[in-house]
């Protein structure tokens, strides 16, 4: 383990382990440990945002002096710390299944965590997923190490003013009141290992000066994650404010953030003696760690190309971004002017650098580019995401088909034990066998839900959503406090929201594809949902919209008019600073989560996910995990014409949310009375077929079985004796990329003899040149019409014969009716038992 040594506090002797849960984020998703926190003072445990150290730092030692004394307490104390101590010393799912791999570190790179509201380091989804992952890491007890930066400034904390305009906050965290410390570094490994007396700090090149970053370790459970931190002294006043605020800036600092998570995060590693065996790039923020790596063997005398198949081996890229424009991308002279230092120390590689990440077509330096280029497994988050992906990067990848861009899918995940409801998972161990928790991926588990007494999952959810009204309320009274609203306005917040009525919740970034609005398209119509006397319809709207980002920042100022307007006031409201705290008791207390981007520019979205779990039920358009998600009976999809122009989409989104909300949604909440058991069974479809399938548990054991443990034993192999793996691939790839262009299909012979029961052959001749045609891969490529579409069918050709010149003949029986040409081409590919792909190297021949 990592040294993690807590403050020392003064704190009475019986009480002497309170920092060590306070410093590890294990409290977060352990309901005992944040009770007892709350027992300490829950005014101020409010207060401090539910963060430990500083409620510790900020109590009165009396009061803990008086805890001491208190049985109860003490015995709660002790129960919460044999948890504690029994999660630390458990066995492990990766332990079981992967033994020989449990000393080789994950290290896994994110520009943002959210792991708690005590920790607001995040903006929204990608952080979010991030904390999830390590902290399904850590229950599964994989080896990851989490790498980010420590951001003083946090996000920005939203405020709204009475017009509806949204004002960014800075706040700058006192960061010795966070569950954070200092990291230090380490020599030797094992019991041998030794730390140094000094706080870590690395070093990096940034243009033509030095950079120091500080840093920080946060204990995630069984995992540590190190945050960087620029904000020391010995740095230059504009280079301190580097790490100041997450996604802030012009591009000069987000280039310069990007190259201290990436460069930064390899020397923290490096200086923390964690022997890593292979890096996950979290979106492509932090690609620049390859280039340090590629540095790192360069120096250790490693030829360029053999370097590059190194790192390509170790590394595994998840991109989340469905749209062009939302890859970074910089120009080449700012590329070049932050990476001087590397082009002066290696100028002969200037132009193979470069080459890594450019973007010909548009001269840029793309990070996604770089990712894509350094990482031999790739996935998008979501089914649909990894087509979209695999169309987007098409001409990245040369002559292939885009069915078969080597970019795949894992799709997004969240951690049952942070979002689904403490009520809900007393209910749950109520009726689920055994470890139901860990199992939580396990389908057949999930048939159990079906035993839970309607009325029994009724009342919990009832209860969940009185639980919410009364912090909505709680939360627009002192936003009208704040902007100076009389004492009647804010009194009459108190009858806003009725508990009973049926109750819909949006929220996630206010980015414009999202379409926060689009409920609003017909106002006379959401009018008479609000208004209904027999049938009432509420809907509850949070989400920040970037600084920069001014159409996102229209779109709450609409919510907010609306939500002024007489007809709407107090059944449609929209409240302030969203953040983790907020999102638990929205996913936990609505009854249905409205989702409805232009498709498909959700990459994979898990707000939904989380409201699934808690029993919520989805309502979405067909875009990210949604469209693999719903199956007709655990939820409602929003309908319209996908590959119709937006115009079209938004005008049949919109008749869609209105017709299933009058037609279905309302009617089925309404139709039984006090106990809707038709809307119960549709709430325990939802958990039944989504909970095991969504949560990261699952989503960590694919990366684990299908990423990381491929990537380790490949890495090994690559490195074993001296390279030599590495090296032959490297040289097999610089040779089939020179002398391609030699190998020619010169024939293709459509039908012959052997025809028969309504098949035929067909015989191909190709020239390889100088290629060993054993090093190829000869198919017959015909599509299959299927209820979905049409789907290529790859035929294995059979060597034939050989003829002269490194000539061949190859052979495959087809369905007879296929003509070549109209029906199906011929192809050659390079084939490699060392490539981690069909198309690693994406040279293709056809006819």
């Amino acid at each position: 383990m990592y040294r993690y040594i807590p403050k020392t506090m003064s704190l009475p002797p019986a009480l002497e382990r309170l920092p060590e849960l306070a410093y590890n984020l294990w409290y977060s998703w352990n309901e005992s440990a944040k009770a007892l926190f709350a027992r300490i003072d829950s005014e101020r445990w409010d207060h401090v945002q539910h963060n430990p150290v500083r409620l510790l730092l900020e109590t009165e030692p009396a009061a803990f002096e008086a805890l001491a004394r208190d049985a109860a307490f003490l015995q709660d104390y002790q129960a919460v710390l044999q948890e504690f101590d029994a999660y630390a010393g458990a066995g492990t799912w990766f332990e079981q299944q992967y033994p020989q791999h449990v000393h080789q570190a994950i290290a896994y790179f994110s520009a943002e965590f959210g792991f708690h509201e005590s920790l607001p380091i995040y903006s929204g989804g990608l952080g979010v997923l991030a904390g999830d992952h390590c902290k399904s890491a850590s229950d599964l007890g994989l080896p990851l190490v989490g790498i980010g930066l420590m951001y003083k400034k946090g996000y920005f904390v939203q405020r709204i003013d009475g017009e509806g305009n949204q004002h960014a906050e800075s706040v700058t965290y006192d960061f010795g009141k966070l569950p954070i410390l200092s990291a230090y570094a380490r020599t030797g490994s094992g019991e041998a290992a030794e730390y140094s007396e000094e706080e870590l700090v690395v070093e990096v090149r940034l243009a033509d000066r030095i950079v120091h970053l500080k840093v920080w370790q946060v204990q995630v459970g069984r995992i540590p994650v190190f945050l960087l931190d620029a904000d020391i002294d010995g740095n230059s006043p504009w280079d301190r404010e580097l790490t100041a605020q997450l996604y802030g800036g012009n591009q000069d600092v987000r280039i310069a953030q990007e190259v201290l998570l990436g460069i930064g995060g390899v020397k923290a590693l490096r200086a923390l003696g964690i022997p890593t065996g292979t890096y996950h790039i979290n979106e492509g923020h932090a690609a620049f760690l390859t280039l340090e790596r590629l540095r790192e063997e360069l120096h250790q005398g490693l030829p360029f190309h053999v370097a590059v198949e190194v790192i390509r081996a170790s590394t595994i890229f998840t991109t989340h971004t469905p749209v062009p424009a939302g890859h970074d991308a910089f120009p080449l002279p700012m590329f070049e002017y932050y990476f001087s230092w590397l082009f002066t120390e290696y100028g002969e590689y200037r132009e193979a650098f470069t080459r890594l990440g450019l973007d010909e077509g548009k001269q840029l330096f793309n990070m996604t580019h770089l990712a894509l280029n350094m990482a031999s497994l790739r996935n998008g988050v979501s089914k649909l995401h990894g087509h979209v992906s695999r169309d987007m990067f098409r001409a990245f990848h040369g002559n292939i088909d885009v069915r078969e861009v080597p970019i795949g899918h894992v799709t997004n995940g969240v951690h049952m034990s942070t979002w689904l409801a403490p009520e809900l998972k007393e209910l749950y161990g109520q009726f689920l066998p055994g470890d139901w928790v860990g199992m939580q991926a396990s389908e057949h588990l999930w048939k159990s839900i079906d035993v839970v007494p309607a009325e029994t999952l009724w009342k919990v959810h009832l209860g969940l959503k009185e639980k919410l009204v009364d912090y909505a309320r709680a939360n627009i009274r002192e936003h009208r406090r704040r902007i100076g609203m009389s004492q009647d306005r804010i009194e009459e917040v108190n009858g806003y929201l009725n508990p009973r009525a049926l109750t819909i919740g949006f929220a996630r970034r206010f980015a414009t594809y999202k379409r926060a609005n689009l409920i609003f398209n017909n106002l006379d119509r959401l009018d008479r949902l609000v208004n209904d006397p027999e049938r009432p319809v509420q809907f509850l709207f949070a989400g920040k919209a970037h600084p920069a980002d001014h159409p996102g920042q229209q779109l709450i100022r609409e919510i907010y008019r609306v939500s002024q307007m007489d007809r709407f006031r107090g059944k449609v409201v929209l409240l302030e600073n969203y953040d983790m705290n907020l999102a638990r008791y929205l996913v936990q207390g609505v009854d249905v989560w409205l989702n409805n981007p232009r498709r498909p520019y959700e990459a994979s979205g898990t707000s939904g996910q989380k409201a699934a779990m808690n029993g919520v039920l989805n309502f979405s358009v067909l875009d990210g995990w949604w469209e693999e998600g719903y199956d007709g009976t655990n939820g409602w999809s929003v309908h319209g014409t996908n590959d119709a122009d937006w115009e079209t989409q938004e005008r049949e989104n919109t008749e869609s949310i209105y017709t299933v909300l009058e037609n279905e949604i309302v009617p089925l909440y309404y139709r039984d009375g006090e106990l809707p058991s038709g809307w119960v069974a549709r709430m325990k479809r939802s958990i039944r077929t989504l909970t095991p399938a969504y949560n990261t548990n699952r989503m960590v054991m694919d990366y684990t079985n299908g990423s990381y443990v491929p990537s380790l034993q490949r890495t090994k192999h690559f490195i074993a004796n001296a390279y030599d793996a590495a090296t032959k691939v490297a040289d097999y790839k610089r040779f089939m990329t020179q002398n391609w262009k030699q190998v020619r299909i010169k024939e293709v012979a459509d039908g012959g003899s052997g025809a028969s029961g309504g098949k035929k052959e067909v015989s191909a001749t190709v020239a390889f040149g100088p290629v060993w045609h054993q090093d190829t891969a000869v198919e017959l490529v015909y599509y299959e019409e299927r209820p979905d579409g049409w789907h290529p069918v790859v035929v294995t050709m059979t060597q034939a014969k050989e003829l002269a010149d490194n000539t061949h003949l190859y052979r495959a029986v087809i369905p007879a009716h296929l003509r070549h040409v109209a029906h199906f081409h011929v192809r050659v590919h390079p084939i490699s038992a060392n490539f981690a792909r069909s198309f690693e190297l994406p040279l293709v021949t056809r006819w």
